[in-house]
This record gives structure tokens, sequence and C-alpha cells, in this order.
């Protein structure tokens, strides 16, 4: 049998993977039952009916505030005013404005495609990167584990191939997930805002927009399975893939974190993952230098920098050939046994 097949295979049968693939896709579909559900659209009735709630509640606000202005000038007339309880001018106690109370606060919620459909690429970018991490050490860690691998170099003495045939039938997996379930959940949104919500404002440049961003999306979990991929064939084991992580999530960023912040470097943001998973996500993220202005002048400017998704992508290319390369140099310089 052609060996890419054969890993294909191998992979679809190993039931941990199916289980924690159908586990998450039951996730995806929970959460996007309950922005369906928690969603309505708003029409003529209930935006009139929240006017009439915020006229309701301007009305009894002023009604108390004039009644506290009341009180707090007859507590001055008696000549020993509660000072307590009111301000030494009872001119100061101004009623609200009605601008204050507007209606859209009494709207029931309503999904608005354009605005909120970026931040639900975040909820399915997190769970399917953390799922096809593990899906990835696993496929290849419990092989080690079990002795199948040794087993299939002795069919295969091709040690390379057998690893990068392993990640090529992997990677496709991975993409005949992902990808299918992102169209999915593009689609169910965009019907959850048709029915529950608005499409207003949806241009063919916002579709544009939300279609790099979903390649984007994809690309990081398809980079999640191949560094779980890697980092467990360079321990041999699932677990060190994972204890990696952890370590590198934890106390790594603890560590260098402390480290900036005692060094003082200028832009800290930079050494902090999550700013590189935000510049990815949204295209590109911000960062201020907060301590350039500590002994300026009051209207001191901090300089900023711009962190782009290329600059993010340069570095998760070189991160994962890291990888890569020292499994696959392992692969070949070390015993299998």
């Amino acid at each position: 049998m052609n060996l890419y097949r054969a890993e294909l295979l191998r992979l679809g049968k190993r039931r941990f993977v199916r289980y924690l693939v159908l586990a998450a896709l039951l996730v995806l579909v929970a959460v996007v039952a309950g922005a369906f559900l928690s969603n309505e659209k708003v029409g003529a009735g209930a935006v009139a009916q929240a006017e009439r709630t915020a006229e309701r509640e301007f009305n009894s606000v002023v009604e108390e505030t004039e009644r506290w202005q009341a009180e707090c000038e007859r507590s001055h007339a008696s000549g020993e005013p509660d000072l307590n309880r009111f301000p030494p001018n009872c001119a100061d106690i101004v009623p609200p404005t009605r601008d204050m109370f507007p209606a859209e606060y009494h709207l029931p919620p309503t999904f608005v495609f354009r605005d909120e459909f970026p931040a639900t690429l975040y909820t399915f970018t997190s769970l399917l990167v953390l799922v096809f991490f593990v899906a990835g050490a696993s496929f290849v860690g419990a092989e080690w584990t079990s002795g199948a691998m040794m087993n299939l170099l002795l069919w295969r003495p091709q040690r390379l191939r057998v690893l990068f045939t392993k990640l090529a039938a992997l990677l496709t997996g991975v993409l005949a997930v992902s990808v299918p379930a992102m169209v999915l959940w593009t689609v169910a949104y965009w019907s959850t805002a048709l029915l529950r919500g608005s499409t207003e404002g949806v241009t063919a440049d916002v579709w544009r927009s939300f279609a790099l961003t979903e390649l984007r999306s994809v690309a990081l979990v398809v980079a999640a399975a191949a560094a779980g991929f890697g980092l467990a064939s360079i321990g041999r084991h699932t677990a060190l893939a994972l204890g990696s992580v952890l370590g590198v999530l934890v106390v790594g960023q603890s560590g260098l974190a402390a480290i900036a912040g005692a060094l003082e470097v200028r832009y800290i943001e930079l050494w902090l993952l999550p700013t590189y998973w935000i510049a990815w996500m949204d295209s590109s993220v911000e960062v201020t230098n907060w301590r350039a202005c500590n002994e300026q002048p009051a209207d001191c400017v901090p300089p900023t920098f711009e962190l782009t998704w290329v600059h993010t992508g340069g570095l998760l290319v070189v991160a994962l050939a890291l990888v890569l390369g020292v499994a696959a140099w392992l692969m070949r310089r070390r015993d299998i046994s």
C-alpha cells in the first residue's frame, strides 16, 4: 500500500484523534447555537419600546434629582445643612440630559455580522489550534511510545520519508477538517445575522478582509499541528510536546515579562505572545513605548511600533522550521529502538 494512504488511514483510525476532533466540533456547534438563541432581530416595535423605556428612565431620574435638590434647599434654609448628605451648593445637583439615556441600551441583543463576526474567529481559531496541536503530537508520539514507529521503519527504512509522509498525512487531515469547518462557521454566523441580527454594511471589501483573516486562521491551525508533531518527534512522546508548550506559555512568558520589565525595554508588549496572536488575527497591532514619557513633559507623545502579521508570520516560519529541522536531524542521527 502507498505510504501516504497508509498514514491517512492510520490517522483516521486513531480513536483519540477522532474523539478529540468530534468534541471540538460539538463545542463549535454549541457556540453557534448559543449565539443564535441569545440574539434576535430588532424591528420597529422593539425600537419604539426601547425609546419608551429610555424616556421613562429619564423622567424618573429627573424627578428624583429635583426631589433631592428640593431637600437640599430645605436643609440649607434650616440654617444647619446636613453636609454629609448634601453639597455646599445645591446648584451642583444638576438633572441629567435626555441624551444620557440612549434607547440603544434597552434594545435586545442582536448579531451585527460586520462588527461581531471577527471576534468569533478568535474562538474558532483558539479551539482548533489547541485540538490539532494535541492531535499532531499524539499522532506521532503514540507511535513512538507503542513501538509502531520501529515496526514501520522495518518495512520502510527511509527515516525522513516516513517522518515527513506522516506529517503530510497529518496536515492533509487538518485541512480536511478545518477548511470545511471554517466555511460552515461563516455560513452559520451569516445565517444568524440574517435571521437574528443585521447584515448591513457588509461590502466586498469587508468580505475580503474576513477571508484573509480566515486564511490566516487556518494557516495557524496547520502550523500548530505541525509544531505538535515536531515537538513530539523530538521527544518521542506526546507529553514532551504538551510540556514544552506549557513551559513556554507559563514559565517562559512570566520569565520574559520579568526580564523585560527589569531591563526597561522600550516595547514590553513585543515580549508577550498574545501581542503576536492579535497581530496575526487582526493583521496588525500597535504597541506603545510608555516608558519614553516617564521623565518627559506632560504633553509627551510616546512612540509607537506597528507589529503586522508579516512580522508574526516570519517568526512563526522560523520557529516551525527550527522544530521540524531538529526533529528531522534527530530522526536521522538517533538509534531507533
